[in-house]
């Protein structure tokens, strides 16, 4: 695909290379990240970044890059680059690159001279531990290759400067040295196939700048530690593999490696192959027993919401099964601590928030579409529990109306839905969205509704009955509490208010099996989203019309947070739109559907290349923000190509 593939022209223009990057990940949480140029932009990016439990929770900066210097006839050509005070970048070894391709493994071609070096870099699948394989392609005399790390051996939301604290010292180990800069982190190996010669020289390297940092106003500039570098002859059609990791090789065996973990990588030959890619990087092993999937990279850990939310996509959808029955196995545990008022085991944040278990409903009823037999025999218990422990009020943030069988939440001081952005630095939700929520009472009419079917397949009539008696309820109370007289639906009911903002929300309520509405109220909906909300990004989260609207995540802090429900556009949502418009219109919407595919398609150029971000710009010229792959985003997208693919 084009946008896997770039030029000379595209890698030696910063304004272009500097703002695409690439990510590769393991199941263990790690990951590698730089822009394609070869230069970090943020200070989540690096080479080689990794949970240490030791210390805490979040991911840490091991090794930020490493600059290779081609070196002929007593001249170095330096291939890295670094930003500094400025906007001075040296050195520019990006002037050096011909094409850069990630349809495979990133793939970077410099010629220096009469010296062709193919550069491809790896992530393997099983350990924290980061692989690069330089191939020297062309040469005319003899060439040696220099090896620099710059270490960083801190958390990725801080920045490191220059201290007396650093632990100098290393020990030579098979092909290459080990090192260790603070107590509490791991040793740290880098190793090659070949024996260098290390040189010791440490420094500091002052002043690094973090060019998208520093743009959004965050912190921006660090000291990077350098014990010195390798060094080594390399002939023409030779290739040296370096290894990087908290684990020591055995290093005969990399070349090997490499190849093997090349042939098991799928190519990114296709929209959906560059999709079915990203989904596998979510998943997370913290152990041999349990999966998650992570909410996104490159800061999010296992988040309930995003993980329900995303299972069917990142499973289902990609003809992988048999992982949602591995995460949800693994997760069935927290539910039922969760039910029954046990502490939290912390794998899974957030799990008390109140739509969560609306969503695992929800995820479990698109696994019933697919294997009824194998739902009824290992989650039809958990899902008549989760209804009852809803229905029986035993939720400690959503009530069930006895009158109309509507839930009711109490939002105005801590978020209770996906909209969550919170203000100064406390629990107040931006947007106080509180009392009857159209999603979450969408959700669960199809909640009870999915759970009524269920028990009439195992014949659990007393059951089925009950859950028919609150659905009779609360269908006709939610068309009298949501629908308007424009046509959509309000965003939420508290009180005698109701929220007059055209917001997505209401597409959980379009979008799922057991509709509240008729099919005339479904398409009077959809058709004020896709008037009022469809961009070329997503799904906007807030109508152009409404006053307080903000299309651009932008500015301040503060300002950015307000940008962020009050306009953006999200993608996840893109999933339940396309199935609320294809259940209204058939086959005849399937023209505008393929049209927002291959319009979302275009964004996966952009930002992290082959994914798709949090969020985006709802206007031209449509910039990706937030977390650069994001698990629901890419997630929705697999499922709503999957329903279109379904009318072929």
């Amino acid at each position: 695909m084009s946008y896997l593939k770039f030029d000379k022209d595209l890698m030696i223009n910063l304004e272009y290379s500097l703002y695409r990057n690439v990510l590769r990940t393991n199941r263990k949480g790690a990951y590698q990240n730089t822009s394609i140029s070869g230069c970090n932009t943020s200070k989540y990016q690096g080479l080689l970044v990794m949970p240490v439990p030791f210390l805490d929770d979040d991911n840490h900066l091991i090794l930020s890059s490493i600059d290779e210097t081609v070196i002929q006839h007593g001249a170095e050509f330096n291939l890295g680059i670094h930003k500094y005070n400025g906007d001075n970048y040296s050195p520019k070894g990006h002037k050096y690159i011909r094409e850069f391709n990630t349809d495979g493994v990133p793939k970077t071609i410099y010629r220096v001279g009469g010296v062709i070096l193919s550069k491809e870099v790896l992530f393997s699948s099983k350990e924290n531990r980061l692989m690069i394989r330089y191939t020297l392609l062309n040469a005319h005399s003899p060439t040696s290759i220099r090896f620099k790390p710059y270490m960083a051996f801190r958390n990725i939301s801080q920045l490191t400067k220059e201290n007396d604290q650093v632990d100098r010292s290393y020990r030579e180990v098979e092909n290459g040295i080990s090192t260790c800069m603070y107590y509490g982190y791991p040793e740290f190996f880098m190793q090659f196939n070949k024996k260098p010669e290390f040189v010791y020289h440490p420094y500091w390297n002052n002043g690094v700048e973090y060019i998208q940092d520093m743009q959004n106003g965050d912190t921006y500039k660090e000291d990077l530690y350098v014990p010195g570098y390798f060094e080594m002859p390399i002939e023409k059609g030779e290739e040296i593999i370096f290894s990087a990791s908290d684990i020591m090789v055995d290093t005969n065996t990399l070349a090997n490696e490499f190849d093997e973990e090349i042939k098991s990588r799928t190519p990114r030959s296709s929209f959906y192959n560059c999709l079915k890619n990203s989904s596998h990087q979510f998943h997370y092993k913290p152990n041999n027993n349990e999966t998650y999937l992570l909410a996104g990279y490159p800061w999010f850990k296992v988040r309930a919401r995003d993980q329900f939310v995303s299972l069917p996509g990142c499973t289902i959808s990609v003809n992988r099964t048999e992982d949602f029955v591995k995460i949800m196995d693994s997760s069935i545990p927290h539910i039922t601590d969760f039910m029954e008022g046990k502490p939290s085991k912390n794998v899974i944040k957030e799990i008390e928030v109140p739509d969560v278990l609306l969503w695992v409903t929800w995820s479990l009823q698109q696994y019933w579409k697919v294997n009824k037999g194998v739902f009824i025999s290992k989650y039809a218990n958990l899902l008549q529990s989760i209804v009852n422990f809803i229905s029986e009020n035993q939720h400690p943030n959503l009530v069930m109306d006895s009158d109309t069988g509507l839930l009711h939440t109490f939002g105005h001081k801590v978020p209770v839905s996906w909209m969550n952005a919170t203000s100064d630095n406390s629990t107040i939700p931006i947007i106080k969205r509180s009392g009857m929520l159209v999603e979450l009472n969408g959700l669960w009419y199809n909640a009870i509704k999915f759970a009524e079917e269920a028990a009439n397949e195992i014949g659990d009539i007393e059951q089925a009955s009950k859950l028919d008696s609150i659905a009779q309820l609360a269908q006709p109370s939610f068309v009298d509490t949501f629908l308007n007289d424009a046509g959509y639906l309000y965003d939420y009911v508290d009180g005698a208010y109701a929220d007059l903002d055209v917001r997505p929300n209401m597409l959980f309520a379009l979008s799922t099996d057991y509709s509240p509405l008729n099919r005339r109220q479904r398409k009077g909906a959809i058709d004020y989203v896709t008037k009022e909300l469809l961009t070329t990004s997503g799904i906007r989260s807030l109508s152009p019309k409404a006053g307080h609207y903000e299309p651009r995540y932008f500015g301040t802090v503060e300002e950015k947070k307000h940008a962020y429900f009050n306009g953006c556009s999200f993608p996840w949502l893109l999933g339940a739109y396309i199935e609320a418009y294809l259940k209204v219109y058939g086959r005849s919407g399937l023209s505008l559907a393929d049209r927002v595919m291959i319009e979302i398609e275009n964004q996966m150029q952009n930002d992290c290349i082959g994914t798709l971000s949090e969020l985006y710009d709802s206007s031209s010229p449509f910039y990706a923000h937030g977390g650069f792959s994001f698990a629901m985003s890419v997630a929705e997208v697999l499922r709503a190509k999957r329903l279109i693919d379904s009318f072929g």
